[in-house]
């Protein structure tokens, strides 16, 4: 059974931008329907899948994934003739008569979110696929379906924490015997991911883009400046439920898409609004300090009442809120549970894996396996990397190896030399993070290095960290977590051991943290093999692993994007999987006198 899964609202922003023109570029993300994606599930495995950014190059974009699907199709032989079913992770049509009740809303309900509007979306580029095998799956449910079906376990308690999947932010279901039973909910009318966004744009930053920002920012801060304004703004119920009446107060029409009275209220309580280019103050440290510190409390709050409830003792979680690096480090040091898993794409891309394993579950056709480290989009052969470097040859000059392990010597000379390498090959990564075949790497023993890759290489703010990359062997060794622990997706901030601090500047926060990803043999060999490397020649099989990107760009994808923002930047070397690839003499990053 072969089912492709899509997320993203076509028309989401292109609406919004018609219906109230003139607004900030910014607000146009208070909007659903962000990160498109697509997923190919074979017989209750997923085994393809993609970002539409990838290929469109827009980031965040929710543009119909007709690139992504593409890519799914090709890999798998298939054409779309042999898939069975089209799953979209969105389900508006219970609610369709509140949308009537406003010309605007049954506007947009019609152009955005109802069924003709996605079987005009898919007909448009695949006009032969059956209308009667495009499904909906609800938002939440999609979320959920793909953090049970990759966790591996028969039972748990699985929670979806989010901005707003049609109507609701949270919701709580018990998994087990293959069945997904929901047993709370929390609407989107008190949504702590939507007031996160909120204040996410009240420092000057973008909504549904630039969250963890702020969780970078936070630990620079002071939470008990602001943090008795959170309190009173967020409670907590007395059954797992939170309350956020700020998130209420709008009015109709166009003020009421955009939270205005909310935004009013922040400005009026905490300090007015920051505007991208201003100066991040020590206010907006202290702010997003107390922000972080109610997100986590929340998320305890919810997690540990519905654990207790169903004595459920194992946890998987996704949705957008579940990429809280911070929060899941406190969850996992909380004793709520004995294991936690958060699926790697949490955020709204998973859900098209989510949407077609659910209905493949539904069709008797489930796997059920952990999710290894997921490398499940496009690689590309050496004919392509030749022909990628062939356009690029008057500035750049190659050096080939014969062999996976020569290749991982040289770079790992490289790398200890204080040298930054882009690391290129195999299989994308799906999800957010880069976890060993599209990122760039460096020594995190270098005290300068965190401040150098963040000027000249990714071209972002400075406060922001980076993590590090470990083998799974000797994680236990530099952070504080028992040996064998195993934190693959790079999801979870856990602290570094005080004696090693000092020696790892640029990947230690300032508060002693650190975003782990652990790396292994078995899921991640090449990686695992330079991280082998690395430690023959440091001492530490260790790195510094940030994204293969620059601010506003999606990770790069092809090898020709590879080299491109290698020029662009000041990386000073790329591995295009076993070859080398440098500046000729006198070439310069072309962007170097900029940054």
């Amino acid at each position: 059974m072969n089912i492709i899964g899509i997320s993203g609202l076509d028309q989401s922003v292109s609406f919004r931008r018609q219906q109230w023109p003139g607004l900030d570029e910014r607000e146009y993300r208070i909007s659903q329907g962000h990160d498109s994606a697509a997923a190919l599930v074979v017989n209750g495995k997923c085994v393809y899948a993609a970002a539409e950014e990838r290929f469109s190059r827009k980031k965040h974009t929710g543009d119909f994934p007709v690139h992504a699907i593409n890519y799914c199709l090709a890999e798998a032989g298939l054409t779309i003739d042999g898939v069975d079913e089209i799953a979209h992770a969105f389900d508006y049509s219970p609610y369709k008569g509140i949308f009537m009740l406003d010309p605007a809303s049954a506007s947009q309900y019609k152009t955005v979110y109802s069924r003709e509007a996605l079987v005009g979306a898919v007909h448009q580029h695949f006009p032969q696929f059956p209308a009667e095998r495009i499904t909906h799956v609800n938002h939440h449910l999609a979320h959920a379906a793909s953090a049970y079906y990759t966790s591996g376990w028969d039972e748990c308690l699985v929670i979806v924490l989010d901005g707003m999947g049609e109507v609701d932010s949270v919701s709580v279901y018990v998994a087990r015997n293959g069945q997904l039973e929901r047993i709370h909910r929390i609407p989107a009318t008190d949504s702590i991911g939507i007031l996160y966004s909120l204040v996410t744009l009240h420092l000057g930053f973008d909504f549904n883009a630039d969250e963890y920002k702020i969780m970078g920012l936070a630990p620079y801060g002071d939470p008990s400046k602001f943090r008795s304004f959170f309190e009173r703004v967020v409670t907590f119920g007395d059954n797992g439920s939170l309350r956020i009446p700020i998130l209420r107060m709008q009015g109709k029409g166009e003020a009421d898409h955009r939270y205005c009275a909310t935004r009013e209220l922040l400005s009026s309580s905490l300090i007015k609004e920051r505007q991208p280019d201003d100066e991040i103050t020590d206010e907006h440290r202290d702010i997003a300090a107390a922000l972080q510190e109610v997100l986590e409390n929340a998320l305890l709050y919810v997690c540990g009442y519905f654990g207790a409830r169903t004595g459920l003792r194992k946890l998987a979680l996704a949705g957008g809120v579940a990429l809280n690096c911070t929060a899941n480090g406190k969850l996992l040091n909380s004793g709520h549970f004995d294991d936690l898993y958060i699926q790697p794409a949490a955020g709204d891309d998973g859900t098209a894996v989510g949407a077609a394993l659910h209905r493949s579950a539904k069709g008797g056709h489930i796997a059920n396996v952990r999710q290894s480290v997921p490398f499940l989009g496009p690689a590309y052969r050496n004919g392509n990397i030749a022909s990628a470097l062939e356009l690029e040859s008057e500035q750049v000059e190659v050096v080939p190896f014969a062999t996976l392990e020569e290749t991982c010597a040289e770079a790992a000379r490289l790398i200890a030399d204080g040298k930054v390498i882009a690391w290129y090959r195999g299989r994308m990564e799906f999800g957010p993070r880069a976890l060993g075949h599209r990122s760039i790497l460096a020594d995190p023993g270098h005290p300068e290095m965190r401040d150098r890759i963040n000027a000249m290489v990714k071209m972002r703010e400075a406060f922001r960290p980076f993590a590090p990359a470990v083998a799974l062997e000797e994680v236990h060794e530099w952070f504080e977590v028992e040996p064998g622990t195993e934190l693959p997706y790079m999801i979870t901030i856990v602290d570094v051991r005080e004696p090693h601090r000092a020696q790892l500047p640029a990947i230690t926060h300032v508060n002693g943290s650190a975003r782990v990803q652990t790396v292994s043999a078995t899921d991640n060999s090449d990686f695992h093999t330079l991280l082998e490397a690395v430690g023959r020649t440091t001492g530490r099989r260790m790195l510094l692993n940030t994204s293969f990107n620059v601010k506003g760009q999606p990770i790069v994808n092809t090898p020709g994007e590879a080299i491109e923002t290698f020029r662009r930047t000041g990386i000073d070397y790329l591995f295009l999987e076993n070859n080398l690839v440098r500046r000729k003499a006198g070439a310069m990053p072309v962007c170097h006198a900029a940054v």
